[in-house]
């Protein structure tokens, strides 16, 4: 009696992990393709800086957030001292006069006046027909080498969101692309030249 009830639910056990296997195949299907579209802004990518001032943002910043939103802005040392001061009132943050004047030379340096602040509010499409390597290539020589050498990006490997922080910051500098050619080009760049490349 026992092996006969057995059957039916080992049966039944297996049937349900072909599901699920099914299913999460047909998921992760769905979360590559929401994982493109996303339906969310696009967000800078800071990279930390070298020297003594890292250290003070691992120190005093990092704890507490990232350093991406810095990207956000473009201002000079009085207006990143007044945003450090209005982000921490009423938070006990105890920076040394003298990490502070290193932070915001640094800030004032890379996120100054003379740069373009990464958008707020590019939000990526979706993408529904790809580039070949001709065409990605062509767009890449009309797009980009007006300003850098081709093996700026022939050699460079990042992920397809990484990829899409370049672009959209090159386009604020000037680069000319519309939002389905940047896309486009940013799904072709990670299948190319991607992180795993």
């Amino acid at each position: 009696m026992r092996s006969s009830t057995r059957r039916p639910i080992v049966a039944a056990a297996a049937a349900v992990g072909v599901i699920a296997a099914l299913g999460s195949a047909a998921l992760g299907t769905v979360s590559t393709v929401s994982a493109q579209v996303g339906g969310r802004p696009a967000r800078p990518q800071v990279t930390p800086p070298k020297g003594p001032v890292r250290q003070v943002i691992f120190k005093y910043c990092t704890s507490c957030h990232g350093i991406d939103d810095y990207a956000f802005y473009a201002q000079d040392r009085a207006a990143w001292d007044a945003l450090l001061d209005a982000k921490h009132r009423g938070r006990e943050v105890t920076l040394p006069a003298a990490d502070r004047v290193m932070l915001l030379d640094w800030l004032a340096e890379r996120f100054g006046p003379q740069t373009k602040p990464f958008p707020r509010t590019y939000v990526p499409q979706e993408v529904t027909t790809f580039y070949s390597d001709d065409e990605a290539e062509a767009l890449l020589k009309r797009a980009c080498t007006s300003c850098h050498d081709p093996d700026r990006y022939n050699d460079a490997r990042f992920s397809p969101d990484r990829w899409r922080v370049v672009i959209v910051d090159m386009r604020e500098r000037g680069a000319k692309l519309a939002d389905e050619e940047l896309e486009r080009l940013v799904e072709w760049l990670g299948r190319t030249k991607g992180a795993n490349q």
